[in-house]
């Protein structure tokens, strides 16, 4: 046993429940950064590559809280002990003005006793303290006990004995000293600066390292290691006279990879040229309302998939189990609009997955040990599927059958921190390019009147997520096949059927990219996962468009 698997038995045995002991002992836990110099030729011929398997502690203390649960009645019993760690630092010109750290570890128990859910958590990494969980879980899921009709049916899983998986990273962002992320911050905020009329620019860097370790009760054991980096940016313009101030960011999109991903994007080099974007806005024409077919890059459709198709073709919104945080969806009930339902053109093709590499929800087993699949979402522009849990996917059970598919999750369950449930989460979900091999260039030129709108900006939607109306960052108008011009104070107002069923012309698959929102709430308690979403860029017809900027 290595020098930090030491420590951390020496820590759980002893009982030691202190944050600072159990995130100073955590080590152990902490898969090696993929493909570090040290493997280098120093590897054997047939050396196993992978991450390293289950720490022998951690594995008993799980098995602990599943004898604890099963012995206390439960049919189905799983157990997460997870670490998660969040990191930021913030800036204004030339200031810090915000550092924080957090750091959790616990063990999240979860039982499911005569077809009712409990679940008990507890941070004492102990034989006592897990056991103590397990029993809690079972006590409540006793008292919550349901009525025999609407008792939980969990759909198969194939067991993985030693599932072990890990982010690609190469540099570690919470190995980088935070001296090291604030010059760097500092120097993109230098450039900014440098560009004309800019007064004012804030930037920021946060990381999150999930860490876990997953057992349940009919013999399934995971480890892995997520890993997630954003550089939130913003460049203000202020007009000479100070009548007109405007700005630019959404400039790098937060990614499933390491310190290295903001590297390569070269802040500090590209710092001027946003800068001088903003600018430009304050000399903008204010566009005038209409109807005009969109041109939308990928930097910015991803947030109106985010919103009008990812959310609405979340199960439990579409079942009004979910309603309080961001409402339920139009696209129910499903027994009505599977394969029914047309939510777009026949070139939309919607997919869901959690294996795209750099992705935000990246994983190899959700937080139920499911392997997710890819699966259609939305197919020639209809309603074929929704994302699922082990829990979810027998309420559609009808849908697969009449389908002769077999009934599965699809890997969509999630879990924040130890202390929090897992439920339905969503995973990466994708607009599909299109067969040709069209570009951006492709798609201005073959529009005659039109707008080109680039990154995300402010945004509406309602409880159903049916009406809405965006804005971006970057407007060009477009005459004739070509950009002629810089427009501003743009927003597109939309219903989200009939704004699908605009889409006429889609990239192909070299312009397609992955843009994604770090931080999505859900839930009560409020949760927060990561999700990437790809497209190509689209064209939209006739669509209408207001004007932001104007006054009563």
């Amino acid at each position: 046993m290595n020098q930090s698997r030491r420590k951390f038995l020496a820590t759980v045995t002893s009982g030691a429940t202190s944050a600072a002991a159990l995130a100073a002992a955590a080590g152990a836990l902490a898969p090696a950064a993929a493909m570090a110099s040290s493997l280098d030729d120093r590897l054997e011929p047939g050396a196993d590559l992978r991450p390293p398997a289950m720490d022998p502690v951690v594995r008993e203390l799980l098995l602990e809280a599943l004898d604890a649960a099963r012995s206390g009645g439960a049919q189905f019993a799983d157990a997460r002990l997870s670490r998660y760690r969040n990191s930021s630092v913030s800036t204004r010109e030339q200031q810090i003005v915000n550092v924080a750290e957090g750091d959790t570890m616990g063990v999240g128990v979860r039982v499911l006793v005569q077809g009712t859910w409990g679940f008990g958590a507890t941070r004492d990494l102990t034989k006592a303290g897990v056991v103590a969980a397990a029993r809690e879980a079972v006590a409540i899921a006793r008292a919550n006990r349901l009525p025999e009709s609407d008792r939980v049916r969990l759909a198969p899983a194939p067991v993985v004995r030693d599932g072990r998986w890990q982010t690609a990273y190469t540099i570690d962002p919470f190995d980088v000293p935070i001296e090291q992320k604030a010059d760097l911050l500092l120097r993109t905020n230098a450039a900014a600066l440098k560009a004309p009329n800019v007064r004012f620019v804030t930037s920021s860097m946060l990381f999150v390292k999930e860490e876990k370790s997953y057992a349940n009760s009919e013999g399934t054991f995971t480890q892995q290691t997520a890993v997630r980096s954003w550089m939130p940016f913003t460049a203000t313009a202020v007009s000479t006279d100070r009548t007109d101030f405007q700005s630019r960011g959404e400039v790098i999109a937060p990614m499933g990879r390491g310190y290295e991903y903001l590297l390569e994007k070269k802040p500090v080099e590209n710092a001027r040229l946003w800068g001088e974007q903003a600018s430009e806005k304050l000399k903008a024409r204010s566009v005038d309302v209409g109807r005009y077919d969109l041109v939308l890059h990928p930097s910015h459709l991803f947030l109106t998939i985010h919103e009008s198709v990812a959310h609405p073709t979340e199960l439990d919104r579409a079942l009004g189990y979910e309603a309080n945080y961001a409402g339920t969806s139009f696209a129910a009930p499903p027994r009505e609009v599977l394969g029914t339902l047309q939510f777009g053109s026949p070139l939309m093709h919607i997919t869901g997955d959690r294996d795209q590499p750099g992705s935000l929800a990246a994983i190899g087993w959700d937080d139920e040990g499911v392997e997710p699949d890819r699966f259609d979402i939305i197919r020639r522009g209809v309603l074929v599927d929704y994302q699922t849990t082990r829990e979810q996917a027998p309420m559609l059970d009808w849908w697969y059958a009449r389908q002769g598919k077999p009934m599965r999750s699809h890997g969509c369950s999630y879990a924040q921190r130890s202390s929090d449930v897992q439920f339905q989460r969503m995973p990466n979900v994708s607009l599909m390019p299109g067969e040709k091999d069209l570009g951006w260039d492709d798609l201005i030129a073959a529009t005659d009147r039109g707008i080109a709108i680039f990154s995300r900006g402010s945004y509406s939607i309602d409880q159903q997520r049916y009406n809405a109306q965006f804005g971006g960052q970057l407007y060009y108008e477009i005459r004739g096949g070509k950009i002629v011009g810089m427009l501003k104070d743009v927003a597109y107002q939309m219903r989200t059927p009939e704004f699908w069923k605009s889409l006429d012309l889609l990239g192909g698959a070299k312009s397609w990219e992955m843009g994604g929102t770090f931080n999505d709430g859900k839930g009560q308690p409020g949760q927060s996962n990561a999700v990437s979403h790809g497209c190509p860029p689209s064209r939209f017809r006739n669509v209408n468009v207001v004007n932001t900027g104007r006054t009563a």
